[in-house]
Order: C-alpha cells, then sequence, then structure tokens
C-alpha cells in the first residue's frame, strides 16, 4: 500500500477520520459496537446486555447510525442493529488487543 503524505489529505478525509476517531472515543459506544460485532441485537436487548437505559442506548445508536458505522432494520416496533462498517471494527479490535498486550 502507497503511505500518503500528511499535506495530501483533503479536508473531507480528516474531518471524516476525526469523526470516526471521536465515535470510537466513548466508552459507551466502544461498549455497544463490541456487542453487536457478532450479531444483531434489538435496542432494548442491548439495553440490557450493557444495564444501560434504553433512551441513553438508543442516542448512541443515532449517532453511530449516522456515521454509517451500525446499521438497522424494523421488525414491527423493534429496531434491531448490527454493524456496518468491517473496518471500524477491525479497528476497535485491535484497539482492543492492542491494549491488553500493554497490560500484560
Amino acid at each position: 500500500m502507497e503511505k500518503m503524505l500528511q499535506h495530501e489529505l483533503d479536508e473531507e478525509t480528516i474531518l471524516a477520520v476525526s469523526q470516526m476517531f471521536k465515535a470510537l472515543g466513548d466508552p459507551t459506544r466502544i461498549r455497544i459496537l463490541n456487542l453487536i460485532c457478532c450479531q444483531e441485537y434489538a435496542v432494548n436487548d442491548i439495553a440490557e446486555q450493557l444495564r444501560m437505559n434504553q433512551s441513553a442506548v438508543s442516542h448512541q445508536l443515532r449517532l453511530l447510525k449516522n456515521l454509517r458505522i451500525v446499521k438497522f432494520r424494523r421488525e414491527g416496533t423493534t429496531m434491531y442493529y448490527s454493524c456496518d462498517d468491517e473496518h471500524i471494527i477491525q479497528l476497535l479490535h485491535q484497539t482492543i488487543e492492542h491494549a491488553r498486550h500493554k497490560e500484560q
């Protein structure tokens, strides 16, 4: 892969990268992404698994959906969320592994 020099990054790319790192910079969003990375979950199941209230989970999912990191499908009145960006999940998992490696 050819390396790009910093001055070759356009403002749109810089903003997109910044938003992705901002999304991963929140502990709640990290917990949500880690949970839904392998299967879809309903909002209430995410809230239950993470011991959070449903409105807080919905708020975080809305942000992640707007960044196209997660996707959803509706079944009746229930919304099911899953990951929509394998690159972000790989980055998340690599960062988790790096953090665990540093702890040893």
